[in-house]
């Protein structure tokens, strides 16, 4: 059943929403918040030139680049940074990763929430210099020690958590819906591959040299962003008029409480997962944090349903699509992770591949990521999203078993070559398939909810996935630094992966058997209703 050309795959902006009256939104408490109206603007390619109709989708859509390359820079000269710091400890080293990439997933909704308030434009602009500025700190944490740098990754990574929901924000309000507009979703989602490769190469380039121009680099460029950013792209009117509001009511539109709750709950139970590695299941500090953070994660539940007036998530909107897509993102990504992060370490650490080569062998993805994003935006035009979804679970579980499975000194153009071809389609064909699906399962008034939602599954899952793996890495080898050893580790985290992908290849499956019995459902009740108007005609 081929969707309609205009079916958007991003946030879009109520056009009926002004016809909402103030006297509608007087009535109903806390719906001021959702059902304020946005003025009608003009299409982006109708307001400015095709060149700069480019260059603001290339800004916006570096939002997404970028976090990729905060990614890559460190895969790639991970244990180069690990050798400088005297980090031996490999839990220790995979927290250089996801403490990140846990940032980067925490605060999206948070950071959404406050694109509406305060215009997506603005956070945009913003979390490109909170990037810029934590990635300095990172590169001057070379004359300090390795607390010093994790801490400037875990900041680091709140930058990214602003830019990624205002960046699909600012292309949903400045688009019309139309084709012209799921490319633009499309671009957006298909740089991600290639900004871990680049982070990748550049950070094996300057690594040559002394490893922290990696991130002073990266603060010129960000800034530079932020600066053309700033001038390029239009300010589009705000969601939410708050210019006649106290300031005490915008702090209470932002969720204070939920927002603290939430962050909270979801900071300590992942890092339960991933200090587990390290301090082993039977210390205290990790059980206590993995307790607590269950509850705290219950009561931002309770606060979200119960307490709040304007809750970071609308439960009332959401509905068990919503719940069959989130599952199969959170497996899809939480695999990639370790795909990603023990592809490194194979071809690193096993195969003695330089930061360079390795980046080399891994440039194949930035041409399979342009491909699987174009044939993405083809194929959901006539096929269901369930099934694009479907086709993602598996690409990522082919992936997994391609380089859990390929003897440590294989030709690489016989696994390794193609585990970059497929992976790819995973991550290029799962999100714009999620969001298209989140989009169509909420009202209109809640499109940036469902776009915040599907990125903070992303990159919380990542994080959350290493947890995992680096879980079972420590159970199966015996601690022992042979190579034999190190090698059982890494395939008893592939094989997490693969059981993660399996999971979500079997919830995508339900999820096509789904959406085929609610269309013979509605394709039945329309020949009911149908049927006495024939007998009277």
């Amino acid at each position: 059943m081929a969707l309609p050309e205009e079916t958007e795959i991003a946030p879009r902006v109520s056009s009926d929403a002004s016809s909402t009256s103030t006297k509608d939104n007087e009535d109903e408490p806390g719906m001021d918040l959702h059902q304020t109206s946005m003025q009608r603007t003009k299409s982006l390619e109708q307001m400015v030139s095709l060149p700069r109709e480019i260059l603001v989708v290339g800004i916006i859509s570096l939002a997404q680049f970028t976090t990729q390359v905060g990614l890559g820079q460190v895969l790639s000269i991970l244990h180069v940074i690990a050798a400088d710091f005297g980090i031996t400890d490999a839990g220790v080293q995979a927290w250089l990763i996801a403490g990140y990439s846990l940032t980067v997933g925490t605060f999206i909704l948070v950071s959404g929430r406050l694109g509406d308030l305060f215009g997506y434009k603005k956070m945009l602009v913003i979390g490109y210099i909170w990037y810029a500025l934590w990635s300095l700190v990172a590169g001057l944490a070379v004359y300090s020690n390795y607390v010093l740098f994790i801490f400037a990754r875990v900041f680091q990574g709140i930058g990214p958590s602003i830019c990624l929901p205002n960046g699909l924000a600012l292309l949903g309000v400045l688009y019309s819906p139309g084709r012209r507009k799921n490319m633009a979703f499309a671009v957006f989602g298909g740089v991600a591959p290639g900004g871990s490769v680049i982070g990748a190469v550049f950070a094996g380039i300057f690594a040559l040299a002394w490893w922290p121009w990696t991130f002073w680099c990266s603060a010129l460029v960000l800034a530079t962003i932020a600066a053309v950013g700033a001038w390029a792209i239009p300010d589009p009117p705000r969601k939410i008029d708050i210019s006649e509001k106290s300031t005490f009511d915008v702090f209470k539109m932002c969720d204070p409480l939920g927002a603290l709750v939430g962050v909270t709950g979801l900071v300590l139970f992942n890092f339960a997962w991933n200090q587990a590695p390290i301090d082993g299941w039977n210390s205290p500090q990790v059980i206590v944090t993995l307790i607590l953070g269950i509850l705290i994660i219950i009561g931002f539940f309770y606060i979200e349903l119960h307490v709040s007036s304007n809750p970071l998530i609308p439960f009332e909107a959401l509905n068990s699509d919503t719940a069959f897509v989130i599952g199969c993102m959170a497996c899809g990504w939480g695999c990639f992770g370790i795909w990603v992060f023990y592809l490194w370490q194979q071809l690193e650490v096993l195969r003695g591949a330089s930061p360079l080569l390795a980046s080399a062998y891994l440039t194949p993805l930035i041409i399979s990521g342009i491909v699987a994003a174009l044939t993405t935006g083809f194929l959901l035009s006539y096929v269901r999203p369930p099934w694009v979804m479907m086709m993602a679970m598996v690409a990522f579980m082919l992936g997994s078993i391609l380089i859990a499975t390929a003897p440590v000194h294989q030709i690489y153009w016989a696994q390794i070559f193609v585990t970059c071809i497929v992976a790819p389609f995973g991550m290029d064909m799962s999100f714009p398939a999620a969001t298209l699906i989140l989009s169509n399962a909420v009202s209109k008034e809640h499109q940036g909810v469902a776009a915040s939602l599907i990125n903070t599954v992303v990159n919380y899952s990542i994080s959350l996935g290493l947890g995992f793996a680096g879980t079972v890495e420590v159970h199966v080898t015996k601690g022992n630094g042979e190579f034999d050893d190190t090698l059982h580790g890494y395939r008893g985290a592939f094989y997490t992966g693969i059981g993660i992908a399996g999971l979500g290849i079997f919830l995508s499956f339900v999820f096509v058997l789904k959406s085929y019995w609610r269309g013979h459902q509605e394709a039945r009740r329309r020949a009911q209703e149908e049927k006495p108007v024939s007998s009277e005609a």
